[in-house]
């Protein structure tokens, strides 16, 4: 088929596609035109392949046989390790003849320092494949210690993203990983992103590029059966923020103009119509099993949904990027004082990811309704809000109310004061926030400085 075909086939698709709110949002209208100048024209859609069902964890073992797989990294931390349902992974490891050495020590919410150290040990090995059991946080580790221990020459910062790091790409060859999640939050089994706390700046950043996504997702909702109850809710704040954030970032096709190398499309693209499916089926989802999930624990369907929704979201979001609630949650993270949330282990203080996303979700739909308030209209439908008679001028103000009712019934901590901010800790925030362009630039609407301190301002108290 000749190009002009394709793009009249494209053309008559659009035209003749449903043209009701929920689902006309001119993708493709410019098709004919994009490619003859410098804006941006295609987007691409790359993923981990993912495996669900309760019980797959028991095929771990049969899948690094099929992968050659002779010297396995498993990386999780000590208390994942410990989890019965977890232990069938291992037999199934050892009922398959795999030779594999742990590394526990991976932190939550880890740092530049942790990231090393799980690097350096790999290096000190000859491991021809890895595995990730645990929350985001054994993902990323997994991730990093994977691409350090093939690129052996290189240094923690020349891959981290600009501008705090030199943001290298990545051209060396690395080798398969498996990730197994058993937390319903981060969506890391899907997307090649890789967050940590760089500690001199105190402001979480990372690695990002698609030859970090997993080889294999194994998504086995049993897991989730022994997440605590803030675990859930907190993790599962993620989910619902990456569904929210991606549906609203920015049109792909004003991102930016388009590389001059296919290779250098980013891996945050903005939102397109493969990645509205991801994150429509997220929300939707969630309104129907997060609460549940939270305070039902033996409630497998609710928290098997919570489970794929983590999944779905994060192939959305893996692909079209989130923007200021993650943002902004990153200075909260790195800036944690005292705050030790109940049912996580460690000595250390921190806000678990989710809550320092959320906490400012409600600031942040409010600020960017106004540029493209029918998405924002139609979230809070999807997440069960009555839109009917609502102007496009309070389309904020519903979908802000609408995620105050989720934390509010999930016992969210009502805004920054209570993680321990006060309004005297804005212009670190608001620094700390500006190196994090790479995320922020997705969001639908500028900002300023001046912007980004009203919204730390508007997250102090959120009921």
């Amino acid at each position: 088929m000749s190009r002009k075909k394709v793009l009249n086939l494209i053309n008559t698709v659009v035209a003749n596609s449903c043209k009701c709110p929920a689902h006309s949002h001119n993708y493709g209208s410019a098709a004919a035109t994009a490619q003859t100048g410098r804006k941006e024209y295609a987007f691409e859609m790359s993923a981990s392949t993912v495996r669900f069902g309760p019980g797959v964890s028991a095929e771990l073992g049969a899948d690094l046989v099929n992968l050659g797989a002779k010297n396995v990294c498993l990386v999780t931390d000590k208390n994942v390790a410990k989890l019965p349902s977890v232990r069938v992974a291992f037999d199934s490891l050892a009922r398959h003849g795999i030779n594999y050495e742990v590394y526990d020590e991976t932190r939550v919410e880890p740092t530049d320092e942790s990231f090393w150290q799980a690097a350096l040990f790999a290096r000190r090995k000859q491991f021809d494949a890895f595995v990730a059991i645990g929350g985001g946080s054994s993902m990323d580790t997994a991730k990093v210690a994977n691409l350090f221990c093939s690129d052996p020459e290189a240094e923690l910062l020349d891959y981290v993203n600009a501008p705090i790091g030199r943001a290298k790409e990545i051209s060396v060859k690395l080798k398969p990983l498996i990730a197994m999640p058993t937390t319903s939050g981060t969506g890391s089994e899907t997307t090649g992103v890789a967050i940590f706390d760089y500690k001199r700046l105190h402001a979480k950043t990372g690695i990002s590029s698609k030859h970090l996504k997993p080889t294999l997702a194994l998504v086995d909702p049993l897991h989730t059966l022994t997440q605590p109850e803030r675990v859930m809710a907190f993790a599962g704040f993620d989910v619902f923020c990456h569904a929210l954030e991606s549906f609203t970032a920015i049109d792909y096709r004003d991102r930016g103009p388009a590389p001059s190398n296919p290779s250098l499309r980013p891996t945050y693209q903005g939102r397109n119509p493969i990645s509205d499916v991801w994150a429509r089926f997220a929300l939707d989802t969630i309104r129907t099993n997060f609460m549940d999930a939270i305070y039902q624990p033996d409630n497998l369907e609710a928290r098997s949904g919570m489970h794929l929704a983590s999944t779905m979201a994060g192939v959305g979001f893996g692909n079209a990027g989130v923007h200021l609630c993650h943002g902004l949650s990153y200075p909260i993270s790195g800036h944690v004082r005292d705050y030790k949330p109940s049912g996580y282990s460690g000595d250390h203080a921190l806000i678990p990811h989710g809550l320092s996303v959320v906490i400012s979700a409600p600031a942040v739909f409010e600020f960017t309704a106004v540029a493209c308030p029918e998405r924002h209209l139609e979230a809070a439908q999807i997440l069960g809000a009555n839109i009917a008679g609502v102007r496009n001028a309070d389309a904020g103000r519903l979908l802000a109310d609408t995620v105050r009712g989720y934390m509010q019934r999930a016992g969210i901590e009502n805004g920054l004061r209570e993680l321990g901010f006060s309004s005297s800790d804005i212009p670190a925030l608001v620094k700390g926030t500006l190196p994090q362009e790479r995320i922020t630039k997705m969001s639908p609407r500028e900002q300023t400085s001046e912007d980004l301190a009203k919204l730390f301002e508007n997250s102090m108290q959120v009921y």
